[in-house]
């Protein structure tokens, strides 16, 4: 599942490389969502254009630019396979990364696997701009305190949940921008939900969404984390 705010340019690498990969593998079943967050270009033209020659390909389309947390929501709750991996439109971290996520969950009780660029910082091989990096790491220092959670990144946008856990993560989650992802992986552990981290090669791509202002209104949205956690807004709802 890919989340796509104005991709038209890289998109069709991106697509390119995810068929050539689907190809090689005998999965009973298997589907590419590309969740469109209201683009002004021809993301989701092109989208369109390609599911006449690829039938496993889909096109979600959101009602206007709600954010990428929200583009993401729509995705995991609309995929119908057991597994839903959840990349970046540049595959920042290459598909091929996805058999390190399904070992990790292989081994047993594992229902979330989140790609890290922490984890072993040698799998690094572009690096962003130095401001970024520390902001990064920053962020995910603070997180640790304000959020309780005991990962080293969870910013990489490379992460693999089984339908059963998104199904009951994703209805939870109140945040549609960059506060998103320790958003999900604190409902995760709210839920008892095992969750593991798992380094992953990763190469910074050119063009990043992420403004400064969205970067510091991520900060912001640790402290709405607790805030709604005591309000218990992560409490599962009874069917």
């Amino acid at each position: 599942m890919i989340p796509a705010y104005n991709e038209e340019s890289r998109l069709p690498g991106t697509l390119d490389r995810l068929e050539s990969f689907l190809s090689s593998r005998s999965w009973s079943f298997l589907e590419v969502i590309v969740v469109d967050d209201g683009s002004t270009d021809s993301t989701a033209a092109l989208v369109c254009a390609r599911t006449s020659s690829w039938n496993t390909l889909r096109l979600l389309r959101n009602p206007g630019n709600h954010g990428k947390g929200y583009a993401v929501r729509q995705g995991m709750l609309n995929a119908r396979g057991v597994w839903i991996l959840s990349t970046d439109a540049d595959l920042s971290a290459p598909i091929e990364e996805v058999d390190k996520l399904f070992a990790a969950v292989e081994q047993g009780g594992v229902e979330v696997a989140i790609g890290s660029r922490a984890v072993d910082r040698s799998l690094v091989s572009v690096h962003q701009s130095a401001l970024r990096e520390l902001s990064g790491r920053l962020f995910n220092l603070v997180m640790r305190q304000v959020a309780g959670l005991p990962f080293q990144d969870t910013q990489c946008g490379f992460k693999l949940f089984h339908r059963d856990a998104a199904r009951r993560i994703f209805p939870l989650q109140t945040l549609d921008r960059f506060g998103f992802d320790v958003e999900d992986l604190f409902i995760a552990r709210r839920l008892g939900i095992p969750t593991v981290e798992v380094g992953v090669r990763w190469a910074n791509v050119e063009g990043t969404k992420v403004s400064l202002a969205s970067g510091l209104d991520a900060f912001l949205d640790l402290a709405r984390i607790r805030l709604r956690d005591l309000r218990g807004r992560y409490r599962e709802r009874k069917p």
